[in-house]
């Protein structure tokens, strides 16, 4: 089993009477109905539908667990204050409580150790505190092989939207609930296919990947940017209809090949 502890994560608790409805009717992701030690993966949106936070959300016994970036956890706290109007919800940091990864292997699964929402291949979270540090690297490059994007490195908040970064792709958004902030416009690119740049996966054919937001060029035109790298394998935000048919996609010198993760349900457009 492998194993990462995640430094750059911080941690709020929800809990109040009223903290299951308080959420389900903001966020992204499916609330109502979670289980205890059963996570969801979401966003928190503008009004006009991009990503202003992502996070992990735990239903541990009668609270909420979100497991979101710390560079994030301060802004997201004020949001939800903003929302709560006079629900009966208390929000809190709780700066205790640690993160890690931990993947290939047989997992038990707990209050403490969570199934990661997203994809199988992806493990799990583990909150215990307990486990070996490990190295982040390994879990870069776990992440990138499975084609998960990462918020802040992937793509930008309050920058795109949730079908760009594949949540329509892996649960993060739940098309049957109701309203939710920008629920409109995501449900807009949902029937009517919108969705023009996705995060895909790239790999070189010859050499390492050049740096994380390297623009890349397809047939001399700018087709998108490059994301998480590691070594020839990494992420990158692409116009799919200029990456579909071009003979050759470039970040700078460095020639790539695009690959969808097996996972998703979209194929690249065809081009007239």
């Amino acid at each position: 089993m492998k194993f990462s502890h995640l430094k750059d994560r911080s941690f709020v608790q929800i809990s109040g009477d009223e903290a299951e409805s308080f959420l389900e009717n903001i966020v992204t992701c499916k609330v109502a109905g979670l289980e205890n030690g059963q996570a969801s993966f979401g966003a928190l949106l503008t009004p006009q539908g991009k990503i202003l936070f992502d996070f992990f959300l735990i239903k541990i016994s009668d609270c909420f667990l979100i497991d979101i970036k710390s560079e994030l956890c301060a802004d997201f706290i004020k949001r939800l204050t903003f929302y709560r109007l006079r629900a009966k919800v208390t929000i809190e940091e709780k700066p205790d409580i640690t993160a890690s990864a931990l993947w290939d292997g047989d997992i038990s699964f707990s209050n403490q150790c969570v199934q990661d929402p997203r994809l199988a291949t992806m493990g799990a979270r583990d909150y215990s505190g307990n486990l070996p540090t490990g190295e982040e690297a390994d879990y870069t490059a776990h992440r990138i092989s499975n084609g998960i994007a990462e918020g802040g490195t992937d793509f930008q908040y309050s920058d795109a939207y949730p079908h760009e970064v594949l949540m329509d792709q892996f649960g993060g958004v739940d098309f049957k609930k109701g309203c939710y902030v920008g629920q409109e416009v995501v449900s807009r690119m949902q029937h009517r296919g919108t969705a023009k740049k996705r995060i895909i996966k790239v790999e070189s054919v010859n050499e390492p990947l050049p740096a994380t937001g390297t623009q890349i060029l397809a047939d001399n035109k700018p087709a998108g940017f490059l994301g998480s790298v590691d070594k020839t394998q990494g992420l990158a935000m692409l116009r799919l209809d200029r990456v579909a048919n071009a003979e050759r996609l470039l970040a700078d010198s460095v020639e790539l090949t695009t690959k969808l993760p097996s996972w998703v349900n979209f194929t690249m457009p065809e081009t007239e």
